[in-house]
């Protein structure tokens, strides 16, 4: 035991070591990226629109279309919220119950600071409306952006399992402080959990907005939230473990459908500024298609919904193809780290929960 853990240790520097160096390629990598998305951002806002009246056209999507986009979005942001709490709460119990409430407190003062961001993103929006059709594309675009990036993440498993992982080393910080320190650590591991889902709900929610109108977009915000709270309260309050992870494969499946639809009327919106072609098809492409899927008879927008597709599509084979054949030495080694603590906390909880004692560790 004493040999392993003296091996142990140098490897667990290097790995230390090692990670500093990723994180600061991290760091470069965003910083560029953003410095790139906001650089072709000006770069739209300040360009000139093409011969095409950007009045004219511009087909809406469908009531139920626009409702199930907006409702799907806020409820798989809201599954990972619920699924990343319950994760961090999983040892909460017994003698350490007590230690749940600032974590929610912190969740719910996130869910209230995701509303203001709300109402300052529609501000700032009111504040561009003098961009008119640009800043649908321009809203249009960076929403895509974003929602290929979750995407490409999700099927990496980079997304969640990184997430995941901060937060149990950031519980496992907290957990060792004690008093006014320990409080405020789990009020802000229940903000962090919470936020930046509800940021990109906010994100995606507003370019909804800003092209449909408010009345269908509210509508499945609404859905999505009582989807979320469903689950939440299965989780929490009735102790019963859901297939989290089927849920999450499933939802990911619908979301590459939003992406699509997504895509679809962005890639119009630039046809109709004059920013790319727009080459009819030889066939025609039912009205309802536009309206359902925003597909139109264009070869710029199929080709741009088809190539957005592929990109996550492609994005997990290849994934696939560099992590390699998952090794077979033990059960433990089949899955990364910190999905196998997800799964191993909720577990625990579930025991815990039935059996009224503290989770098994």
């Amino acid at each position: 035991m004493r040999a392993r853990e003296a091996t142990a240790a140098p490897s667990a520097a290097k790995a230390k070591a090692s990670g500093g160096g990723t994180n600061w390629t991290r760091i470069a990598w965003w910083t560029a990226g953003f410095a790139a998305l906001t650089a072709l951002v000006l770069l739209m806002a300040t360009a000139d629109t093409g011969p095409a009246d950007p009045t004219e056209a511009g087909a809406n999507m469908s009531h139920t279309t626009v409702v199930f986009n907006s409702g799907m979005i806020v409820f798989r942001e809201g599954l990972e919220a619920v699924l990343i709490l319950a994760a961090l709460t999983a040892s909460m119990v017994a003698a350490r119950r007590h230690l749940r409430r600032p974590v929610f407190i912190g969740a719910a003062v996130s869910f209230l600071a995701a509303v203001i961001t709300w109402f300052v993103v529609e501000a700032a929006l009111d504040a561009a409306s003098s961009l008119g059709p640009k800043l649908e594309a321009i809203t249009g675009f960076i929403a895509v952006i974003v929602l290929l990036v979750v995407l490409n993440w999700f099927v990496h498993k980079v997304y969640w399992s990184e997430w995941i992982g901060r937060h149990h080393r950031q519980r496992t910080k907290v957990l060792a402080q004690t008093g006014a320190g320990a409080t405020f650590g789990l009020l802000a591991l229940g903000f962090t959990s919470v936020y930046r889902e509800g940021f990109e709900v906010v994100l995606f929610e507003q370019n909804l907005k800003l092209q449909q109108g408010s009345s269908a977009v509210l509508e499945g915000v609404a859905i999505g939230l009582v989807l979320t709270a469903i689950v939440g309260v299965v989780t929490f309050w009735l102790h019963h473990k859901l297939p989290y992870r089927k849920m999450l494969v499933m939802t990911g499946v619908l979301l590459v459908l939003v992406l699509a639809v997504m895509i679809g009327g962005t890639a119009l919106s630039f046809a109709e500024l004059g920013w790319i072609p727009q080459t009819p098809t030889p066939f025609a492409v039912p009205e309802w298609m536009g309206s359902w899927f925003e597909v139109y008879p264009y070869w710029e927008t199929i080709g741009a919904q088809v190539l957005a597709v592929a990109l996550v599509v492609g994005s997990y084979f290849a994934a696939e193809r560099i992590k390699g054949p998952r090794p077979t030495t033990g059960p433990e080694d089949e899955v990364p780290e910190s999905e196998a603590r997800l799964e191993a906390d909720l577990a625990s909880a579930a025991v815990a929960s039935s059996a009224g004692g503290a989770p098994v560790r």
